[in-house]
């Protein structure tokens, strides 16, 4: 079993305090978040977009992976994903996620394709992590 670890440090009140986020890599160092961040568009980062991050890079890892075991090989992947977070029921929640993946492979089958993309969206660790209806829109560049 691997283990990662993250970890946030907070003071003062939700909307006048600030925190940091590091990661165990070091890749995030006390990276500033608070309300601004999250909710306005301040300077920093927030837990939406680190999700989204990760849940790209888990995706396109994952597709590299069904791509080759159709016997493709992607010269290019490019995926963004879109974190909903919306105010439900007195708090918040997030409902949905959606990736936008640009793909680049030459001669490659449509259909085979998009059928790896489907298995890399549901197969991914990250996908299995979020309770929310997560969409994908495939584009294959040959």
């Amino acid at each position: 079993m691997i283990k990662r670890k993250g970890s946030a440090v907070w003071s003062g009140g939700l909307k006048d305090g600030k925190g940091t986020v590091s990661t165990q890599s070091g890749v995030l160092n006390q990276s500033q978040y608070g309300f601004n961040t999250r909710f306005e568009d301040g300077a920093g980062t927030n837990p939406e977009e680190l999700l989204a991050a990760a849940h790209a890079g888990c995706f396109t890892m994952a597709l590299s992976a069904q791509l080759g075991e159709a016997g493709m090989t992607a010269q290019k992947l490019e995926t963004t994903a879109t974190v909903s977070l919306d105010k439900v029921d007195g708090g918040f929640a997030i409902p949905a996620v959606h990736l936008d993946l640009v793909a680049t492979i030459p001669g490659a089958d449509e259909q085979a394709f998009q059928e790896a993309a489907r298995k890399a969206k549901e197969g991914c660790p990250v996908s299995k992590l979020f309770n929310a209806n997560i969409t994908l829109e495939a584009k294959l560049q040959t």
